[in-house]
């Protein structure tokens, strides 16, 4: 007999939801071949088989939440092909293949873990996309195709669909059930937004948070984007945020910073590994952008994007999302102007970037004049540092944004 365990899939997993179990007790696996579809706070994937046998156990069900070193399922390993014959699979799963393939011998839909989550979060069976297409691969090209023909067929008196609309529709409960709750939308809280809220509840509950605001003109930056836009071209301005940022770190080493309470020590982090929150299909993402100091505001502009892309694409890694030693959120496109952010723990700091807004400002001569107004909010643990370091930190990285032009040591 072999027990199955949940084991670390990624850097830091201390549990994961049972999503889809592939498997019952009786049926002959191969060696990789799935077993279960799991998700993490950070991504889904499956968990394969270590050997070829005979599952003689399933021990958890579909929405369990389990913990690593769990044993999920219990194998029988192959003796022989006497052995096999004997424990086939129940006739349940003895499904007749609509294209004979060589290499998917127990009929299996064949579908990325991110190509099922897309499935699932229009309220769609991978299963009914392959009876479409005649096939045992999906795609996620597939997905949309079949959602947009549905589309198509829905009667005109009828609501959109989307996913979050089918997620809705499918957890309605009766008033009945409910008594006297009155009539609701009941969102499962679970998976990723659960993982979330465990972690924005540490952070809240475990660091004395204090917000601190600050606003800039961001005037002479704007015309220098504008002048690099004429020579060379576009640089976003989270790759400058994110230069400034390092510079001022460096004049402020208490904010680039871990508290380990426990040893009594405070460690100040040589390494510049800045957090980009990110807004996801999945929730809130931390994608990080590593040894920030040691690249050009081109080569941060070019590694923001990719990483932004990969997190649309939902195709970042555990350990891309581990490490950082302070966060940014760069929010104004969507048009915040302001905010009292929860510190990424077990950092020190997280600082917000707002919307850019055209103000009226009052200039050293007594002038009334128009500019390109930014709110910056920065988040610290009043543990590690204190109310006038942390004003004395937004106005240096202020003065760096307004006055860029120690930003164009870095450009190349």
């Amino acid at each position: 007999m072999k027990e199955v365990k949940l084991h670390d899939i990624g850097e830091g997993l201390t549990e994961a939801e049972v999503i889809k179990c592939w498997v019952v007790s009786g049926q002959f696996v191969e060696a990789d071949e799935p077993l279960l579809e799991i998700q993490t706070d950070k991504m889904t994937a499956e968990l394969p088989s270590p050997s070829a046998g005979v599952v003689k156990e399933v021990r958890v069900e579909e929405g369990d939440t389990i913990t690593v070193g769990t044993t999920v399922i219990v194998l029988e390993n192959e003796t022989s092909d006497r052995d096999r014959e004997v424990e086939k699979p129940p006739p349940s799963f003895q499904k007749k293949k609509k294209v004979p393939d060589k290499d998917n011998k127990y009929n299996r839909v064949r579908a990325a873990p991110y190509t099922r989550k897309i499935a699932r979060d229009y309220g769609i069976q991978v299963e009914e996309i392959a009876k479409v297409h005649s096939s045992d691969i999906v795609t996620e090209e597939d997905v949309h195709q079949y959602v947009s023909i549905n589309k198509k067929r829905e009667p005109e008196n009828e609501s959109k669909f989307t996913p979050s609309t089918n997620l809705m529709k499918s957890s309605k409960q009766k008033d009945s059930d409910r008594k006297g709750a009155g009539s609701a939308e009941i969102l499962p809280f679970k998976g990723v937004r659960k993982q979330i809220a465990k972690r924005m509840t540490h952070s809240l509950f475990t660091i004395p948070h204090v917000t601190h605001f600050e606003e800039v003109d961001m005037s002479r930056l704007y015309e220098l984007k504008e002048e690099l836009k004429r020579v060379d071209s576009s640089i976003s301005a989270t790759a400058f945020f994110v230069k400034a940022l390092v510079i001022a770190l460096k004049d402020f080493p208490i904010f680039n910073a871990e508290l380990d309470d426990e040893k009594e020590v405070i460690y100040l982090k040589k390494e510049y590994h800045i957090g980009l929150a990110a807004d996801s299909k999945q929730g809130l993402l931390v994608p990080v952008l590593r040894e920030a100091d040691k690249k050009t505001i081109r080569e941060l502009h070019e590694e923001i994007k990719n990483l932004n892309e990969r997190v649309r694409g939902g195709t970042l890694s555990p350990s891309e999302m581990k490490g950082s030693t302070i966060t940014i959120s760069n929010v104004g496109p969507m048009g915040s102007i302001g905010a009292t952010p929860i510190i990424n723990y077990p950092e020190t700091g997280l600082v917000s970037f707002h919307k850019t807004k055209k103000r009226a400002v009052v200039t050293e001569k007594d002038e009334i004049v128009v500019r390109p107004m930014m709110n910056i909010s920065m988040s610290f643990d009043h543990r590690v540092a204190d109310g006038g370091t942390a004003v004395s930190f937004t106005n240096r990285l202020a003065e760096i944004l307004e006055n860029p032009k120690e930003l164009l040591l870095h450009l190349r």
